[in-house]
């Protein structure tokens, strides 16, 4: 199991591998510090067997943290998603198939050499599903730092608040009770939310404000979804990817009319398993198939 870290060549139009190192059991996931301002170090973090949180330079990558709640045990539940704080860097959520989430707090510490270090400790855990959890994402509803939503084994779609974690609130079930893989919140618009389940061919776009009821179902994959991306820029455009080969954009201002058709589709040459739009330049949208990675103009 290996990371790769890749760069486009400008001049040749090609990726290139600027950097390669292992990682100890397959990542379920990684994510860059969301620093749009570039105030922040180049921090990569992967969820696997734990969370580590990585220093990029420019020739190596070192760990800077390995968080692992489970201090009592030499069994790790593993992380199947986590979600990283947008308004504050600072805070990370994973999720585990032992039911439950967590949300961690980093911390930098004194400056060694050129480097503060970074540490990490467990904010809050909390069960938050009956079953696995697959998949966490924070809202910017109420300042962007407090409200986070999971999805999981169970079905259900559940939405938290750090700051009243005695209750949780479903916004939606599935209605024949299948897992929900992934959840994805609208960039502008924190009321959206898209979902889907395992083996499903449809998107779900549900809207907080009206529980339990989709505002619309996209559904013209002909093979199971894998992935959901909104545009970083438009509260009214969604990119999903599938097993189908495509990957289709869809505008969804007219809901909550049907949408019937996507707006653009594009064709890869295998199945698309994951799927990622630019939030610095809403231009390109990157896909995965096969072990190819291509990014896509829009």
């Amino acid at each position: 199991s290996q990371v790769q870290l890749v760069g486009l060549d400008e001049e040749s139009s090609e990726f290139i591998c600027r950097n390669t190192f292992d990682h100890p059991y397959p990542t379920t996931k990684l994510m860059w510090i969301p620093d749009t301002k570039g105030v922040y170090p180049d921090l990569l973090a992967t969820s696997g067997d734990y969370l580590r949180v990585w220093r990029v330079g420019e020739t190596e990558t070192r760990l800077e943290c390995l968080l692992n709640n489970n201090k009592n045990s030499d069994f790790c539940a593993p992380l199947t998603s986590f979600d990283w704080n947008e308004v504050d860097p600072y805070l990370l959520g994973t999720s585990s198939i032992d039911t439950t989430c967590t949300i961690w707090g980093l911390e930098t510490g004194q400056v060694l050499g050129r480097v503060n270090l970074v540490s990490g400790h467990v904010k809050t855990q909390l069960i938050a599903h009956d079953k696995e959890v697959y998949d966490i994402a924070f809202s910017r509803a109420g300042g962007g730092r407090d409200m986070f939503a999971s999805v999981g084994a169970d079905g259900s779609v559940r939405m938290f608040d750090l700051r009243h974690l005695e209750h949780s609130t479903i916004i939606y079930e599935d209605p024949q009770h299948h897992p929900l893989l992934r959840l994805c919140w609208n960039k502008q618009d924190p009321n959206y939310l898209a979902t889907m389940a395992m083996d499903g061919m449809e998107v779900v776009i549900l809207d907080v404000r009206v529980p339990c009821t989709p505002v619309a179902r996209l559904n013209n994959h002909r093979a199971c979804v894998n992935g959901i991306a909104w545009a970083p820029h438009s509260s009214c455009h969604i990119c999903t990817a599938a097993d189908d080969h495509q990957a289709l954009i869809w505008d969804i201002q007219q809901m909550p009319r049907a949408i019937e058709d996507p707006i653009l589709a594009y064709t890869a040459e295998g199945e698309i398993n994951n799927v990622q739009w630019a939030s610095t330049q809403p231009d390109w949208i990157a896909i995965c198939y096969n072990n190819c990675l291509e990014i896509l103009r829009v």
